[in-house]
Order: C-alpha cells, then structure tokens, then sequence
C-alpha cells in the first residue's frame, strides 16, 4: 500500500484554508497512485490549546460543521487521516479522524496529554482499522513517548503506527528536538516490529515559534524510508509492505 505524509503549513482558526490544504495534498496524491493520506495533529483547526481556540473551534464529528467539510472533501479517492478538535458531550478531544468516501470510519482520541493540554480529555482506547488489506492504529504526538501506547496498537494487529504530531516550538527547543523525534520513533518500531508513519506542520508562527518537522516514513528495521526535508512543505511517499 502506498502511503502519504503530509508535512503542512500551521493554519490556525481557518477551516476554510485547511480543506484548501488537504484538498490540493489530495491531488497530489492522485497523481502519485497513493492509498492513505495522513495529516498532522488537530490540523483542520490548527493546534492552540488556549480555552478560547478550543471551546471556540471544536467540532461534534456528528453535526453540521464537520458534516459540511466532509460534503467538501468527499471526492478525495485516498482514505485520510485528519487531526481534529473534537467536542463530545461537553468534554474536548484532541483526536484523529479516519475518513473514506466522505464519510468518518472511526477516530482515535489523544491518551497521553502534555501539562499544556489541560483543555483535552484523554482517551481511553486503541482502535484498529483497515484499509487495502493493511491493518493500522494511531497514536498523537506526544503519546510516542509512551511505549505501551504503541504497543497497545501492535497487540491489536496493526501493521502500521500514523503518529500526527505538531511540534511548533520555541526556536532554541526546535532545533534541539529536531534529530530526537525519529530517535524515540525508531524505538517504537523496534519494540513492536511495526512500520510509522508521521506527519507534522513547518513555518514560522511568530519571532518566536517555528516548525521544522520531521515528517516521515519508518520502516520496522528503524530506516527512515521517505522524509520530507526540514522546514518545507511537501509529501514524503512510502510502499508498506503488508506482511
């Protein structure tokens, strides 16, 4: 199965521009023949975990305002995968949405939450899902750090481990993560013998922040297969062997 990560600019409070993103990462697909899309962390409103952003931005995957991006994303030929603010029965997910033909096959909700996610619930499952013969879970950014989140979704089956992160930081803690990221994603896939797959965000938010990835594709044996360069936007391609 051919899959693609999606390294994105950071759009922040503009659902608008963020279709407008997945839509033209989706063309690109096409012309790739690729089967799997993914994006990164809470990408479709954009990862500010203030009460404003969130409460303000959260959607119900059931209601009208979700229901009306996927009516725009529906001619999308790839299964993705979107990060997304969830609000369920008055609590707040930080989630990742699995959609095929316009409609939502199922969502993973962010188990482990950093000090600065106090807004988010967190979730309490691993689901599983297939798509072209290849089973695959999800874990969030942060939850990579945790082996027995990655190692809930290996004993569920899965082939394959999506991780979509963001990691706009501070400019001095950028550039000190940007070689540790892989580093705690290649033992995960050491310890559960299964591919991963992350997506992240790039730019400059402010003087301050800015994003420089790694979006990429590693394989069980720890080689990082497909990656798109530090800082630019663009798509690395990998074929997952399903065996």
């Amino acid at each position: 199965m051919r899959v693609g990560v999606c390294q994105t600019p950071e759009i922040l409070g503009d659902v608008d521009a963020a279709v407008r993103v997945v839509l033209d990462f989706a063309g690109q697909a096409d012309e790739a023949g690729l089967d799997l899309l993914l994006f990164p962390e809470c990408f479709l409103q954009g990862y500010l975990v203030t009460d404003e952003h969130v409460r303000a931005q959260a959607v119900e995957l059931a209601g009208p305002r979700f229901t009306t991006v996927l009516s725009e994303l529906s001619g999308i030929r790839q299964m993705f995968v979107l990060g997304v603010i969830e609000r369920s029965g008055g609590l707040y997910y930080n989630a990742a949405v699995v959609v095929a033909g316009g409609r939502v096959v199922g969502s993973y909700r962010k188990t482990f939450l950093t000090d600065g996610e106090a807004v988010f619930t967190a979730g309490d499952t691993y689901p599983v899902f297939t798509w072209r013969g290849l089973p695959f879970g999800i874990n969030i950014c942060y939850d990579t750090q945790f082996p027995q989140a990655a190692a809930a979704v290996a004993a569920r089956g899965a082939r394959l481990l999506l991780v979509p992160a963001q990691n706009m930081m501070r400019r001095d803690k950028a550039y000190r993560w940007q070689e540790r990221h892989n580093r705690i994603r290649t033992q995960r896939v050491h310890e559960t013998g299964m591919w991963l797959a992350s997506a992240d965000v790039t730019g400059q938010r402010d003087e301050f922040r800015i994003g420089l990835g790694p979006t990429c594709v590693t394989a069980p044996t720890g080689q990082v297969v497909a990656q798109v360069p530090l800082g630019t936007v663009g798509i690395a391609i990998a074929e997952i062997n399903q065996r």
